[in-house]
C-alpha cells in the first residue's frame, strides 16, 4: 500500500485545482448573472441599432472611417492593437448596423444558454467595436462597466472562486471610486450635502421622476445626499466581510441603485449595478426566492472540468489574468485617488490595456452642476421665419412630459448636455453635428424627434441658450409646465452656406 507524500510542488498544485474547481455555492447565481447580462447587453445594442450610423456612419456626425484613417496612419501595422475594432473589416454604414443587430442575437443565445462561452466572447468584441466606432459618444462610465463586466463573463461559465472575486473588485472599485471622486474633486455641493438640491433639475436627461423628488424638502435631500456618500464610501468595504456584511452591502446598493432610477435617466448603468451585487449573495439566498424549475435551469450553465494538468493550467492562467486585472485597476484607482501620475511601468501597462476596457477608473459624478443650461438650435431659409430642431428627449418645450427612457440611451441627447459646459472636446463634433444639419443629413435628422425641414436644408443655423428650471407644485397646477426657462442670449452655431 503507497502513500503519496505531499510536497510543496503538490500542494500548489492542489491550491491551483481547487481555485479552477467551480465555486458550488455559486452555481445557481452565476447562471442568473448570465441571464441578466444577456438582457443588460440586449438593450445596450438594441439602443444602438437605430443611432449607430447617425453618429458614427458615413453621413453621421463622426465618420468612423476618418478616425481607422487617421489611427492607421499614425500607428502603422500596430493600428488593431490602439484601436481594437471588428469593423478594420468594413466600417461601412451597413457593418455598424450588422454589429448592433448581431449584438442583439448573441444577446439571445447566452439568456438562451445557447454557446454561452461564444456568444460573451461575441458580445465582447461586438460591443468593444461599437465603442470605438461611437467615439466620444460611447465614452460613458457605463460602457466601460459593461465591456470590463462582459469581458470577465467570458470565464464565469462553470463557475471560478478567482472570477466571482474579480466581480465583487469590480463592483467595490465603481461604488467605492464614485464616492472618494466626490471628495477628491472638492465640489461644494458635496462637502455641504446639497448635490441633491441641483441633482434631480440639472442632471443630463431627468425623467418626470425627477421633478417630483426636486421638489422634497431640503432636509430630506440632505439627508439623501448623506446616505448616497455612505452606501459609496463605507458600504463598498462590506462586500468583502463575512456573508451577513456582504448582504447588507448588497441590499444598501441594490436600494440606493432603485432610487436612482426612480429619479433618473440613467440608460442600463444602474440595473447593471443590481446585476453585479449578485455576486455578494449565494446560491443559500438565492434559493429562497427562485422556483426549483428555474434553479435547476440556471445551475446547467456548463461546467468545468476537475482535476488534470487541464485544470491547473486553466487556474494558472485565471490567476495570470487576475493578477494583471487587480494590478491595473489598483494603478488607475490609485492615480485617481493620490492625483498623481503612476510609476512608468504601471502607467504604460495601464495605457497598453485602456484600449481594450477591461480595467477602468469610475468617477460617477463628481461634481455638482448648480444650473441647468440648455441650447436651442434653429433653422431658416429666409433668415425671417425661424423653426427649432426638437430632439427626442432632452428639455425642449416647458409644457412636455420629462420622459422615462430606462433602459435606453440616446446619446445625441445626452452628449448635447455637455455642450453649454465649455470643454473644448465638445466643440469637434457640435460642429459636425450642425454641419450635418445644414446638408439634412438623413442619417443625423434621424436622431431628432423631428426635421423641421424634410423636404430640403435650411440656407440659415442660429443657436441660443437658455437657462432651465424645474417649476414648483404650484406653478405645475396652474400652468400644467414642468419647466420654467429663460433666455440668455445667442450661442456659436456655424452659419449655412452663404448665410450670417
Amino acid at each position: 500500500m503507497s502513500v503519496t507524500r505531499s510536497t510543496p510542488a503538490t500542494r500548489l498544485r492542489g491550491a491551483i485545482a481547487a481555485a479552477a474547481r467551480p465555486a458550488e455555492d455559486y452555481r445557481l447565481i452565476s447562471g442568473l448573472f448570465l441571464c441578466l447580462l444577456a438582457l443588460v447587453y440586449l438593450a445596450a445594442f438594441a439602443s444602438l441599432a437605430g443611432q449607430i450610423t447617425g453618429l458614427a456612419g458615413s453621413q453621421g456626425i463622426l465618420p468612423f472611417t476618418d478616425q481607422l484613417r487617421a489611427a492607421e496612419a499614425l500607428h502603422g501595422a500596430w493600428c488593431f492593437l490602439q484601436l481594437p475594432t471588428l469593423f478594420w473589416i468594413d466600417a461601412g454604414d451597413g457593418a455598424l448596423r450588422a454589429a448592433a443587430v448581431a449584438g442583439c442575437g448573441f444577446s439571445l443565445l447566452l439568456l438562451l444558454n445557447i454557446f454561452p462561452r461564444l456568444a460573451l466572447a461575441a458580445l465582447f468584441a461586438l460591443y468593444l467595436s461599437l465603442f470605438h466606432a461611437g467615439q466620444v459618444f460611447m465614452n460613458f462610465q457605463w460602457d466601460y462597466l459593461l465591456l470590463e463586466a462582459g469581458f470577465l463573463g467570458i470565464f464565469l461559465p462553470g463557475g471560478s472562486r478567482v472570477v466571482i472575486w474579480l466581480y465583487r473588485w469590480l463592483l467595490f472599485r465603481l461604488r467605492f471610486l464614485s464616492g472618494i471622486s466626490k471628495l477628491v474633486s472638492g465640489d461644494p455641493s458635496w462637502a455641504g450635502l446639497t448635490a441633491l438640491n441641483h441633482y434631480f433639475e440639472t442632471q443630463p436627461l431627468p425623467h418626470v421622476g425627477s421633478w417630483y423628488a426636486h421638489q422634497l424638502p431640503e432636509w430630506l435631500l440632505r439627508a439623501g445626499t448623506g446616505a448616497a456618500l455612505f452606501t459609496e464610501l463605507v458600504v463598498p468595504f462590506m462586500m468583502f466581510l463575512p456573508r451577513p456584511w456582504r448582504l447588507f452591502a448588497a441590499w444598501a446598493t441594490i436600494a440606493m441603485q432603485l432610487l436612482i432610477i426612480l429619479t433618473s435617466n440613467h440608460n442600463f448603468f444602474n440595473l447593471l449595478t443590481i446585476v453585479l451585487c449578485l455576486f455578494l449573495f449565494d446560491d443559500r439566498a438565492l434559493r429562497r426566492v427562485v422556483p426549483v424549475a428555474l434553479a435547476r435551469r440556471l445551475a446547467l450553465h456548463p461546467a468545468l472540468p476537475r482535476g488534470g494538468i487541464g485544470s491547473v493550467l486553466r487556474a494558472a492562467g485565471l490567476g495570470a489574468m487576475a493578477l494583471l486585472l487587480v494590478t491595473v485597476s489598483a494603478t488607475l484607482a490609485g492615480e485617481m485617488i493620490l492625483q498623481r501620475p503612476a510609476p512608468a511601468p504601471l502607467a504604460a501597462l495601464a495605457g497598453w490595456l485602456q484600449p481594450w476596457r477591461i480595467a477602468n477608473r469610475y468617477h460617477v459624478f463628481p461634481n455638482m452642476l448648480t444650473e441647468r443650461l440648455e441650447i436651442r438650435i434653429e433653422g431658416s431659409r429666409d433668415g425671417r421665419s425661424w423653426r427649432p430642431y426638437v430632439f427626442r428627449y432632452k428639455p425642449g418645450d416647458p409644457a412636455r412630459r420629462p420622459a422615462v427612457v430606462i433602459p435606453r440611451q440616446p446619446r445625441l441627447d445626452w452628449m448635447i448636455w455637455f455642450v453649454p459646459l465649455g470643454h473644448p472636446v465638445n466643440w469637434n463634433w457640435y460642429g459636425r453635428f450642425l454641419e450635418r444639419l445644414r446638408e439634412n443629413s438623413p442619417a443625423v435628422t434621424g436622431l431628432l424627434a423631428e426635421n423641421p425641414f424634410p423636404g430640403a436644408p435650411p440656407r440659415f443655423l442660429r443657436a441660443s441658450l437658455w437657462r432651465y428650471r424645474f417649476t414648483d407644485a404650484r406653478t405645475r397646477a396652474e400652468t400644467g409646465d414642468w419647466w420654467t426657462r429663460e433666455y440668455l442670449g445667442p450661442f456659436p452655431a456655424l452659419p449655412a452656406p452663404g448665410g450670417m
